[in-house]
């Protein structure tokens, strides 16, 4: 009997030295971003075998104007991972906590191409190219990293509020005579959709959206 004790107490230890050498395979890979489809920003992970990933929102085509007066359209940020946000220069609160936090995203990948950061204004009838280019040079905002963009109001609050489900009061139905507000930063990817959202007014949000890009880099 002892000898049988014996022999399984061996089996029972060998078992569970060989199942420590394996590696557990999580159910789910823990560092993949989500997708955010809905303006309530509910995170949704769907594997490229899904036969949602096809359908999956996208930001459409736009066409705007840098602080440089170039064009801006999808093309410019083609096959590559960006920062949309939205500001005024005239604001004169949150907008600057809102630019020195981008100024952390800027400088983090400042050498890296395949990252840009766009900034919409909410009021381009009097943020024009001008405008624009004096606010670029007083935050240190470099010019083929983060791009300030205006253009048609009705435009860019179509593609806000439609593209990138961008206010704060949500499910109402408003107009570009609606002043849009909002503090989030979205995060999107190479084909145009948005895979995080963050608070552009904190500093550890934005510290999160910097390891995010990280890891969004590491997808195909």
């Amino acid at each position: 009997m002892r000898s049988a004790l014996h022999f399984l107490g061996v089996l029972i230890t060998a078992v569970a030295i060989v199942s420590c050498s394996q590696p557990v395979q999580p159910a789910t890979d823990e560092k993949s971003l989500p997708f955010y489809t809905t303006a309530d920003f509910t995170p949704r992970w769907i594997a490229s075998t899904d036969t949602a990933y096809a359908g999956i929102h996208a930001i459409p085509d736009f066409h705007l104007i840098d602080q440089s007066g170039e064009p801006v359209t999808a093309k410019t940020v083609n096959n590559k991972i960006y920062v949309a946000g939205f500001f005024f220069t005239s604001c004169p609160g949150i907008c600057k906590r809102l630019t020195n936090h981008l100024a952390l995203v800027q400088q983090a990948y400042l050498t890296d191409p395949d990252l840009r950061i766009l900034s919409h204004s909410v009021t381009p009838e009097t943020d024009n190219v001008a405008r624009l280019a004096q606010y670029a040079s007083a935050h240190g905002v470099i010019g083929n990293k983060w791009l300030l963009l205006t253009g048609d109001r009705d435009s860019i609050y179509t593609l806000a509020r439609k593209a990138y489900f961008a206010d704060e009061d949500m499910g109402a139905q408003k107009s570009s005579s609606d002043f849009l507000h909002t503090e989030n930063l979205l995060l999107i990817d190479r084909h145009r959709r948005i895979r995080g959202v963050y608070k552009g007014t904190s500093l550890k949000d934005v510290n999160n959206l910097i390891a995010d890009i990280r890891v969004l880099k590491q997808e195909e």
